[in-house]
């Protein structure tokens, strides 16, 4: 009792002046804030994928770290990371309105991820990519080691490696896409299943769509929870990970709001960004990691609001895609400010910023990046993004803004050790005193610098991890991943030419053509800068190959012609078989504690 009234008393919240601490020689130190004549650096994507379900034993590594660590739901993915499907496992990754989905045995590298390209390495084993939209221009792009397959319409894909690398299946529900390899290409159309075999040379060969199996159903199922999905008719689609909401709070339209969600089953003491971790992810830094199996759509979009003793997520515009933030907070304290907790030393503290407060991020970015990322999570103007912009850019403490969240009960503050060490805050959080944090000083970046446990985040070291073979494979790419300041991954390239003249399919899906922005009084987003569809090639590295262009081949694409007149004519003799919707099959066994059930 007397250790617990110590806990309870001794934690005195003070502020006073450190001197700046040396940084870090990390490989991804954080940047130094940029002085208001300079120039920043690349805006970040606005697009993140989420690890939304792992079942079984799913192994995650960092881009640009060697270290595999257990997978762990909710972590952002981005360019450069690495994961791994073990044996009777899968897994299943959100990017908007896009499902990538894993099987066994599967190893899967985001070779490039911004915000108009998709560039995923599949070195071995299944997956299976429902893509919903895409916008003119976006490039969405499978690499196998025989080919690059470019998802050209919105639809479901399949694609099988087999274990030496040396054939690509690719399955089309609905869509269509063009496979590019050993100096040739090919249209793969809605109702089709193209074999690839070879490497240097490609046979391929057209068949019928195979009967479902076991990997078909599941997703089948995880398809039609998400076309369910309640939370569709209140925010962007293109929002990442809000089918999670559902069956794990209610919405409620609240005056001043509109329509705000609540969570249900949370702890007596639960406050937004109080139980996760903070893991560091480049190019955003520090980064919020939460607990919760809904924990992902309302800690990188919108804002929090406290309204009669509940805590009420609000999401930003619905018919507008948000730009992804890595947690919507500001911290306590200021540049060279920390606090000092009697009881565990040095400390940060942060709280959730509340509707219509603006967000500041702590790494590099461009003025119209700060605009978009506020107007499009919050209702906001630009006038108020611009004041609070030359106020933190003046390089001062923040003294003049008022913050809703700034109280006791919405702070949330841990030990800096508990912090950079990516320990759960749940179990390292201390009380505040009301008071000393209404006084304290508001700062839009923390301090802290990242060891190497911030990197790998709370991930327990994997037990298992893919064969190095797979890791080490070369893959076909069309185009060379436009962040080359990562770890070379064994790519080569290979020019994408005009695909061999087969039908056109009565049944192929519409690309949808919704802009990702719509003009209104106190919403006009900047169009960011985009990449371009075609980058030119870099400068060769012994790890890529640059394949030759795709040639004309007369005797290639008569056969070709031929092969599809014959799966045309196999199709009008026997219907196709319909994707299978019955429920799927019961989940691999040796569920993970990281597993997540919706």
């Amino acid at each position: 009792m007397k250790n617990v009234k110590v806990w309870g008393l001794a934690v005195v919240l003070g502020v006073f002046l450190m001197l700046p601490a040396a940084r870090l020689a990390l490989a991804q130190s954080q940047p130094p804030e940029p002085s208001p004549d300079q120039a920043p650096a690349e805006d970040p994507s606005g697009r993140v994928a989420q690890l939304d379900y792992a079942n079984g034993s799913v192994s995650f590594q960092p881009g640009g770290q060697g270290d595999w660590v257990q997978a762990v739901t909710n972590r952002p993915l981005t360019t450069g990371d690495n994961l791994w499907a073990d044996k009777d496992s899968r897994a299943e990754l959100l990017l908007g309105s896009t499902a990538i989905r894993m099987d066994a045995e599967t190893s899967l590298t985001f070779l490039d991820l911004d915000d108009h390209n998709t560039q995923i390495k599949l070195s071995l084993g299944s997956v299976i990519v429902r893509v919903r939209h895409l916008d003119d221009g976006d490039l969405f792009e499978v690499d196998t080691p025989n080919l690059a397959f470019n998802i050209q319409r919105t639809g479901e894909y399949r694609f099988d490696v087999n274990s030496d690398g040396s054939e690509t299946d690719t399955t089309v529900w609905q869509g269509s896409g063009q496979a590019t390899g050993a100096g040739a290409s090919y249209l793969v159309v809605a109702g089709q299943r193209a074999r690839f075999r070879g490497t240097d040379q490609l046979d391929h060969e057209i068949e019928q769509l195979p009967a479902g199996d076991d990997f078909d159903n599941w997703s089948s199922d995880r398809d039609q929870n998400e076309d369910r999905s309640e939370a569709s008719n209140y925010v962007s689609q293109e929002m990442t990970g809000y089918e999670d909401l559902d069956g794990n709070g209610a919405w409620s339209n609240i005056a001043g709001y509109g329509p705000c969600w609540s969570p249900v089953g949370v702890a007596v003491d639960w406050a937004p960004y109080r139980y996760g971790h903070w893991a560091w992810i480049a190019p955003w830094g520090w980064t919020w990691v939460d607990d919760e199996p809904w924990g992902f759509a309302p800690f990188h979009y919108g804002r929090w609001a406290f309204v009669e003793s509940r805590w009420y997520w609000v999401p930003g515009r619905a018919f507008v895609r948000p730009i992804y933030a890595p947690a919507l907070v500001a911290f306590v304290g200021g540049p060279g400010l920390h606090f000092s907790l009697a009881v565990g030393g040095p400390g940060v503290a942060w709280f959730p910023l509340a509707p219509g407060e603006v967000y500041m991020p702590w790494y590099r970015t461009s003025r119209s990046y700060v605009n978009n990322v506020n107007i499009t999570n919050t209702r906001v103007n630009i006038t108020q993004v611009g004041n609070v912009y030359n106020v933190y850019n003046s390089r001062t403490t923040i003294t003049r803004v008022t913050y809703i969240n700034q109280r006791a009960a919405a702070v949330t503050a841990v030990p800096r050790d508990a912090f950079v060490n990516a320990r759960p805050v749940g179990k390292s959080f201390v009380r505040v005193d009301e008071h000393q944090i209404a006084e304290a000083p508001v700062s839009y970046r923390p301090e802290e610098q990242p060891v190497r446990a911030s990197v790998l985040g709370a991930g327990s070291p994997a037990s298992v991890r893919p064969p190095a073979a797979a890791v080490n494979r070369q893959v076909i790419a069309t185009r060379m991943p436009t962040e080359q300041s990562r770890p070379a991954m064994n790519i080569r390239t290979e020019t994408p030419g005009t695909p061999q003249p087969v039908g056109r399919m009565q049944n192929e899906t519409t690309p949808q053509s919704a802009p990702r922005y719509q003009s209104e009084e106190n919403l006009r987003p900047e169009a960011p800068a985009r990449v371009a569809e075609r980058p030119v090639p870099r400068p060769s590295s012994p790890l890529v190959r640059t394949a030759p262009p795709v040639e004309e081949r007369p005797e290639l694409q008569r056969s070709e012609q031929q092969k599809f007149s014959d799966w045309q004519q196999q199709r009008q003799q026997k219907a196709a078989p319909a994707r299978s919707s019955a429920p799927s099959h019961s989940e691999p066994a040796h569920a993970s504690e990281h597993s997540k059930n919706k």
